[in-house]
């Protein structure tokens, strides 16, 4: 039986005699380059742009905007709302205790206080809002071109000292609590707006009387 075996073996695999030889054919093997899942939402998968390095990223784009635009941009913009909003939501509680003796006249109840304002003080807003954008466009325009490594939302102002020039893990921390709240912030005065529209009554004056729908 070995003399017929031997025969028929090629002279190259008869130098593996008394070997172990694997006479199946060599299986192609499938790679797939598979997608980490998104902590936010496990059932898709994390957009790439989104690799855990800036605070508060839990992999959360389901319109994948981050596939399209700069993710610096994009934070820079989250950041600049988040802000705004947490400022709106504190301010919008406190114009129910108090209000500047030189607004008297103004009604309470912000929904309404916008036409009031929408001639006279909105305006002035609205002028030093553009000379702020005016005066911040460079810095970003050179952040998203890599001509500095300014990050987003940074202006250089942190009287408190809370950003962590000397202790790194302090300030990221202190980052990531400001994008929580302010994200917070931004879907609360949207609640705020939208209530005191279907029940023209401001925040505080709500929960005192319950009423809480229309």
């Amino acid at each position: 039986m070995n003399a017929f075996v031997g025969g028929f073996v090629p002279a190259r695999a008869g130098s593996l005699m008394g070997t172990r030889v694997s006479h199946s054919a060599p299986r192609s093997v499938a790679r797939f380059s598979m997608m980490a899942k998104s902590k936010s939402v496990p059932f898709m998968e994390r957009p790439p742009a989104l690799d855990g390095s800036m605070a508060g990223d839990v992999g959360f784009d389901p319109l994948n905007i981050s596939g399209y635009l700069n993710i610096k941009w994009l934070r820079e913009a989250e950041l600049k709302h988040a802000r705004i909003c947490m400022l709106a939501s504190l301010g919008w509680l406190v114009q129910e205790f108090y209000t500047f003796p030189f607004y008297a006249g103004a009604p309470k109840l912000p929904t309404v206080a916008h036409d009031y304002f929408a001639k006279t003080a909105l305006s002035q807003v609205a002028l030093f809002v553009a000379i702020w954008e005016i005066l911040t466009t460079p810095a970003i325009i050179q952040m998203l071109t890599g001509e500095s490594d300014r990050m987003p939302g940074d202006y250089g102002f942190d009287p408190l000292k809370l950003s962590g020039n000397f202790n790194p893990d302090k300030g990221k921390r202190f980052q990531f609590i400001e994008i929580i709240n302010g994200r917070l912030a931004m879907i609360a005065i949207g609640g705020m707006v939208h209530q005191a529209w279907l029940t023209n009554m401001g925040a505080i004056e709500q929960i005192q009387a319950g009423k809480f729908s229309p």
